[in-house]
């Protein structure tokens, strides 16, 4: 008999069928028992009245494997309105040793360490595995919008020869005899790559060897990275990047509304136009003094309220950020040369994207890089390209943990990273 998963068995009413997975939990009441099985669609309920059966229920214990051929009853309270009854039950393994904590109830009471520890059994918990859906489904959506953009998907090398964000930490390794660094960012190779597709795109990971210890930095975290070529200029990034955003949230709705539904969880609408503003109206917006060189979490808040209450909008975008706070290879902007063609987007209060328009022309790299005094040897091979014809090109790179985080209200991006790394954490 072919396996049913539990969100199918509404369609098997008065059938007898057969599912399999996890003792979730029991209840032995004095005249009934109940097994609830977990597997990857859900809960499913079976009622046990057979003396025998009920004595083998009770030699199980949480998390054990099972498998159990049963009828599919309509059942109102019951999880998707069936109960499976005259059950056959049949362990698929040894009783499981329970995690140290208990997986049935509504949200785990374990602290987040211990959580982290235990990471193979605590993602099992609904709200736990609910979140990593969210996180499956943005990034399909993320890849259908660009797809259907005529983005072309690339894998780029995550062990470089040279550093691609000057000033950030970097992880260091022997590569046969000689240093090479953990990639920070696809930002060179998605580039590079422009002047081969025009439009490209990754969904890979990156790292950053910063000491943050806080609830929104991770040491490796998943970016979702575009470029685009013959762009006017980051205004047509912009655009681009709010309508991906648009198709990655309707592609959640559509693909995880059981996970939404499980953390209690409303999608934001996207305008159709993001609001917009600079970045020196961006610190007196926020109350930050006119000489700030960056906007701080704070100031960010301040913001995020402001777009709430002037817009109604959970997305605000802060453009023109000071040529001194961006890498060497951003555009500035031709009006205004000490700020930049550049971009963040904020999502409730907290920078989620940047992004913004770069360099094309070989000499214009060679002068950023002089005007900053930055060597032109370890990034000499990148600049290589430019001498051979590139268009105007921008793009944007989306954290991905960052995003999920947000978006359910997690209040540690830890909360929705299958197992973080971090600055204490390489384990498990």
């Amino acid at each position: 008999m072919q396996r049913t998963l539990s969100h199918h068995l509404p369609a098997h009413l008065g059938v007898t069928v057969r599912i399999a997975g996890w003792v979730h939990r029991r209840r032995m009441l004095k005249s009934v028992a109940f097994l609830i099985v977990r597997d990857a669609a859900g809960l499913a309920q079976v009622v046990v009245t057979d003396p025998a059966i009920r004595a083998e229920l009770e030699k199980l214990t949480e998390e054990t494997i099972v498998e159990v051929t049963a009828t599919v009853t309509a059942n109102a309270a019951a999880p998707a309105g069936v109960e499976l009854t005259d059950p056959t039950v049949r362990p698929l393994g040894p009783p499981a040793v329970p995690p140290p904590f208990d997986l049935y109830r509504p949200t785990l009471t374990a602290s987040l360490p211990t959580q982290l520890d235990n990471a193979p059994t605590a993602l099992r918990h609904p709200r736990r595995s609910a979140a990593l859906r969210v996180s499956a489904a943005a990034v399909a959506g993320f890849r259908a919008a660009l797809d259907i953009r005529d983005f072309v998907e690339i894998h780029t090398p995550k062990v470089v020869s040279s550093c691609t964000e000057s000033g950030a930490n970097v992880f260091t390794l022997d590569w046969f005899g000689q240093s090479a660094y953990l990639a920070q960012s696809p930002q060179f190779y998605k580039q590079l790559m422009v002047g081969v597709f025009e439009r490209v795109y990754e969904v890979g990971p990156v790292f950053r060897a910063e000491p943050h210890d806080t609830v929104r930095h991770l040491a490796q975290y998943t970016s979702l990275d575009a470029e685009m070529g013959f762009v006017a200029d980051h205004h047509d990034v912009m655009r681009v990047l709010r309508d991906v955003l648009a198709t990655m949230l309707a592609t959640v709705g559509e693909r995880a509304a059981g996970a939404l539904a499980t953390l209690g969880v409303e999608l934001p609408a996207v305008p159709a136009q993001i609001p917009a503003v600079h970045f020196t109206d961006a610190l007196r917006i926020a109350g930050a003094p006119a000489d700030e060189p960056d906007l701080a979490p704070a100031h960010e808040r301040a913001l995020g309220e402001w777009a709430r209450r002037e817009h109604a909008s959970d997305f605000l975008f802060v453009t023109g950020y000071p040529m001194a706070k961006r890498p060497f290879y951003t555009h500035p902007d031709p009006a205004r040369p000490a700020y930049s063609n550049g971009f963040d987007l904020l999502f409730r209060g907290l920078e989620l994207v940047t992004g913004g328009q770069r360099l094309h022309r070989h000499a214009d790299y060679l002068a950023a890089l002089a005007a900053r005094g930055e060597p032109v040897g370890p990034v000499a091979e990148y600049l290589d390209a430019f001498r051979h014809g590139m268009p105007p090109h921008g793009g944007f790179a989306i954290g991905l943990e960052r995003f999920v985080a947000r978006l359910v209200g997690a209040a540690n991006v830890r909360e929705v990273t299958a197992f973080p790394r971090d600055l204490h954490r390489l384990t498990p």
